[in-house]
């Protein structure tokens, strides 16, 4: 039996992929799961059977290796911090995005990749 590593699973759809070494992907559903397993988690590591089916491998029985990951908030910064880095960030969109915005033009590349950058990072801590 070959151990993967689930790749998604949709809970409310019931059903997911999981990777197979050195193989195309497999299809889980539900129904193949351990009795008191409802869901698979990402990362997760499962050994299990597959066969071929009408579109691609299956899996047919479900071992699951690993518990559900904890899904623990992890934040880099402190409330304070963060509130400090978003008036920064404030700053910066209003002099040097906005103006070239209303001016017709877009900014740059280089900077636009820059302000886009600490987006992404401003939002993923307050995501997490």
């Amino acid at each position: 039996m070959p151990i993967g590593k689930v790749k998604w699973f949709d809970v409310e759809r019931g059903f997911g992929f999981v990777s197979n070494p050195g193989d195309e992907d497999v299809y889980v559903n539900r129904q193949v799961l351990p009795k008191g397993v409802t869901e698979l988690h990402p990362g997760q590591r499962i050994d299990f059977d597959f066969a071929a089916g009408r579109r691609g491998p299956q899996a047919l029985r479900v071992t699951v290796l690993d518990d559900a990951p904890s899904r623990k908030p992890q934040h880099k910064y402190k409330p304070e911090d963060l509130a400090s880095m978003i008036s920064d960030m404030m700053t910066l969109l209003e002099t040097s995005i906005q103006g070239p915005l209303l001016a017709g033009r877009y900014p740059d590349r280089k900077e636009g990749r820059q302000v886009a950058e600490i987006l992404r990072a401003v939002a993923k801590e307050l995501d997490a």
